[in-house]
């Protein structure tokens, strides 16, 4: 945009190519571009990328999908992760998605990630209160 304001100005194409540190082949693609197609042409555009797998019903849908529950769609506990949406997507839609991808798309429909807890099995919940109680204090207070 700023080629073409210096050319409307009277500038030349060699000195607009020095003065924004590009090449005189650059300046002139630009100009060709801004004749051919008009100003607007030259704006900067975002590169097209691949089309989205879920059409916008189908990503409408899965904020109700979600909120059915995980139990609803055959998982054991209701914790929500990104490799079981992949798989209710799967289900629904027949589209695969990886659950990185999941994580984003999750985050573009505004709904949470959960991570389900992971507690040893051996975890034994009163010697842990236990040590809490009475050992921990001991060893806080000998700091």
């Amino acid at each position: 945009m700023r080629a073409f304001e210096l050319k409307e100005q009277g500038w030349k194409q060699t000195e607009i190519a020095d003065a924004l540190g590009v090449t005189e082949g650059a300046v002139s693609q630009w100009m060709k571009r801004a004749r051919e197609e008009g100003v607007q042409a030259l704006r900067h555009k975002p590169p097209p990328g691949a089309p989205p797998r879920l059409s916008e019903d189908e990503r409408a849908k899965l904020p109700e999908l979600v909120a059915q529950g995980a139990e609803a769609h055959g998982f054991g506990g209701e914790v929500w992760t990104c490799e079981r949406v992949a798989e209710v997507i799967w289900r629904e839609f027949g589209v695969r998605y990886h659950p990185a991808h999941v994580s984003r798309l999750l985050k573009k429909l505004r709904l949470s990630l959960q991570k389900p807890q992971r507690l040893a099995d051996q975890r034994d919940e009163d010697a842990i209160e236990h040590w809490k109680d009475q050992k921990w204090p001991s060893l806080k207070k000998g700091r």
